[in-house]
């Protein structure tokens, strides 16, 4: 049986990426060892499902469907900038969320339905978009300042009015995310 490696996302507005640019390139002045993410496949992650059955797309859909049904679009605000696990240990540079009251009202209920049909309950919703991911501790000192300079910086707000069931296909590149559905809030 043929899979995929799918996830569902909010793509972010076009209007915010050279903010978010404008940040990412304070970081690259930086000699760290950091792979950055591609502008165009900025995302906000609301499940990452891992490799899934393709005969199972249209099932994972219709609970979606089902889901997004009964929510209205609604605004976030982007701001703020940290690192997970933690800027002592720095793995993922992220670019935070400041409202997350609706969206984590609709991750909670797409988690249920997702749970329902197999899909493992993600421990903790973290709404965030993943800007670099640190691949060595060089200059780390360096990156941890940047990340406390940044720590409220404001991107702007957007209106999130629709959620995306994404391919993604590892490449040494880097990947390359498809959309296999989208779902109008």
């Amino acid at each position: 049986m043929p899979e995929i490696r799918a996830f569902l996302a909010i793509d972010i507005d076009d209007d915010l990426k050279p903010k978010i640019n404008k940040v990412i390139k304070e970081f690259k002045q930086i000699d760290a060892n950091i792979r950055y993410v591609d502008l165009a496949n900025l995302h906000l992650t609301l499940k990452f499902f891992g490799d899934i059955d393709i005969e199972g797309i249209d099932l994972l859909s219709k609970k979606i469907s089902e889901v997004v049904s009964q929510f209205d679009s609604f605004k976030i605000k982007i701001k703020g900038c940290g690192a997970f696990p933690n800027s002592n240990h720095i793995k993922v540079i992220w670019i935070g969320l400041e409202e997350e009251g609706t969206l984590k009202d609709l991750h909670d209920k797409l988690d249920v339905e997702f749970k329902k049909l197999g899909f493992e309950a993600d421990k903790k919703f973290s709404s965030h978009l993943t800007i670099g991911r640190m691949k060595s501790a060089k200059n780390k000192n360096k990156v941890k300042a940047a990340i406390e300079e940044f720590g409220d910086v404001e991107i702007g707000e957007m209106e999130v009015d629709k959620i995306i069931l994404k391919k993604s296909t590892l490449k040494p590149s880097g990947p390359i995310y498809d959309d296999i559905n989208i779902f109008e809030l």
